[in-house]
């Protein structure tokens, strides 16, 4: 048979492009890095060894000797077994050596040693693979020579990942192609049975050994981000735990962890209350659990953040008193301003004054400044926030006592004229009185007196002097003046008035610097020039002499 017999060709064929695909894949094409959970996503063994059961059809027939020219089918062979090694050189490609074995109760037996290429897509925990072998086949039938010839494998199959280092070959399924040669047993006028080809199907299951070439486990571990890092005190801080090399398909547990604040956490995420925390450095944890794994489960990290202390500002605080002026024993309103520059809050006290008296309530207070002698009174208080932070401030208060009454007129005493032949006369008991009222005059050289000079209309009418009153007036006047008791008080102290009382009395009033004379629009004063004083004892005038006639 001619080695350009078209099955030949497509055996070619399909192992040139069998050969060539594996190197042209890893030679295009570059894997896809996708993140590790436990193992590295490049791992591979580095021997796969299979032993298990095959099945094979031979797909042809053999001469049968013992009645030439006749051929015998070879039947379906049921009793096998297949092993296979393969090294791979890449994730993908690998060398593989084959050994299979079939027999039947016929004593047909085929045995092929075979080696070639072999492509493998790996996934998680499945893998399919593609081979093209090429070898060596023995095959023996009863009646019929045994013989040695040409064979080559194509197919593929699907192995399920058990544990670690052992997979199921759930399938193999592959066409076995062979030449044999009966050239010695078969005359030259048969060329089919001479070099038969066989079409063959051959079924495998059974068991995948590993070993070697798989990276190391990697080590679990977490990372944690807290976000923002420096804070003033009540901010939040958000963390966000990161696991890394865990089993992907585990549900990890997360334990958090603050070395202050109030934490809220759950799963990856957490948020830190810092309300009430003082200023430092504060380190969150937390720890990523893989419930389902028995060891390498565990990874903890930590992270750290700061609380910084708010401005620390005293109050700010200001008072004023209204009014800023007051007579003594008034009252003024003392009202003040306290604000935080950092917000927080403040109460006013501690109120003090300097005179008076004080009573606060809340940012104001009254000062009583009854009893407060005049001058200026200093009012104090303070203001304290909720950190024991305080500002202290005052404000002036006035007082002033009232002027003294302006000075009045005084009315010492009245005298009464009783000596009915001397109406105008001052007699003892109104010396007496009047003695009183210049030593009064004494005492206040400022001073005035006015005397006030009444008359009867009854006397009057009685009387010839009609000046009575003003010559009461005028009698009192000189006997202050310079009368016997000699007062020596200034004649220009004393005014003499004339009243309207109608009683026979003269009035002395004393009237100070400063004051005035209540009467003085129902009196009039006494014209001097035209009315004396008349002396209590005057003096005798002496007689003429007539002069003698000459």
């Amino acid at each position: 048979m001619s080695l350009c017999h078209p099955t030949y060709k497509r055996c070619a064929i399909v192992a040139v492009v069998l050969i060539a695909l594996p190197s042209f894949l890893t030679a295009q094409t570059a894997p896809t890095p996708k993140p590790a959970p436990m193992m590295s996503n490049d791992s591979f063994p580095s021997v796969e060894l299979f032993i298990g059961y095959q099945w094979l059809n031979p797909g042809g027939n053999v001469p049968d000797t013992n009645s030439p020219p006749n051929a015998v089918q070879l039947p379906s062979l049921s009793k096998g077994i297949g092993i296979s090694a393969a090294y791979n050189f890449t994730k993908y490609l690998s060398l593989e050596g084959n050994y299979g074995g079939n027999s039947n109760s016929s004593n047909a037996s085929i045995n092929t040693w075979s080696g070639g290429p072999k492509l493998t897509y790996r996934g998680e925990g499945v893998n399919f693979f593609v081979h093209t072998l090429v070898g060596l086949e023995r095959l023996q039938s009863d009646g019929a020579p045994s013989s040695k010839g040409v064979a080559a494998i194509l197919g593929g199959g699907m192995d399920l990942k058990l544990w670690k280092h052992v997979s199921l070959r759930v399938f193999e399924a592959d066409f076995q192609w062979s030449h044999q040669n009966f050239s010695s047993v078969v005359p030259p006028d048969d060329p089919s049975l001479r070099r038969p080809n066989y079409d063959g199907a051959l079924l495998r299951t059974g068991l995948v050994f590993t070993s070697g070439g798989e990276a190391p486990e990697l080590p679990v571990s977490a990372s944690l981000s807290l976000q923002p890092t420096e804070v003033m005190v009540g901010e939040p801080v958000h963390g966000t735990a990161t696991a890394n090399n865990f089993n992907p398909k585990h549900a990890l547990t997360y334990s958090w962890s603050s070395s202050g604040g109030k934490i809220d956490a759950k799963d990856t995420s957490a948020t830190i209350d810092t309300n009430g925390l003082s200023g430092g450095s504060y380190t969150v944890t937390v720890t990523v659990t893989d419930p389902k794994a028995k060891k390498n489960n565990t990874a903890s990290a930590t992270a750290s953040f700061t609380v910084k202390e708010p401005p620390k500002n005293p109050p700010q605080f200001s008072c004023s008193a209204s009014p800023s002026m007051v007579q003594a024993g008034q009252s003024a309103t003392i009202t003040c301003t306290c604000t935080s520059p950092d917000n927080v809050p403040v109460t006013v006290g501690g109120w003090t004054a300097t005179g008076g008296s004080i009573s606060g309530n809340g940012s104001s207070a009254t000062l009583t400044t009854t009893g407060a002698p005049s001058g200026t009174i200093t009012v104090s208080a303070t203001c304290i926030d909720t950190r024991g932070l305080t500002a202290s401030t005052s404000t002036s208060v006035v007082v002033e006592n009232p002027p003294p009454p302006p000075p009045q007129a005084t009315k010492v005493n009245e005298c009464a004229y009783p000596n009915e032949k001397k109406l105008w006369r001052v007699d003892n008991t109104c010396k007496a009185e009047l003695d009183d009222v210049a030593l009064k005059l004494q005492q206040d050289p400022d001073a005035k007196l006015i005397v006030v000079g009444n008359a009867d209309p009854a006397e009057l009418a009685k009387s010839k002097h009609k000046n009575l009153a003003a010559e009461r007036a005028l009698n009192v006047k000189a006997y202050i003046s310079g009368g016997e008791a000699k007062q020596n008080i200034d004649p220009t102290r004393i005014e003499a008035r004339t009243g309207n009382a109608g009683t026979a009395t003269s009035e002395q009033w004393i009237v100070p610097s400063g004051a005035t004379f209540p009467e003085a629009g129902s009196t009039t004063p006494v014209d001097e020039s035209k009315v004396k004083a008349i002396p209590d004892h005057p003096k005798p005038v002496a007689k003429k002499k007539a002069k003698k006639a000459e």
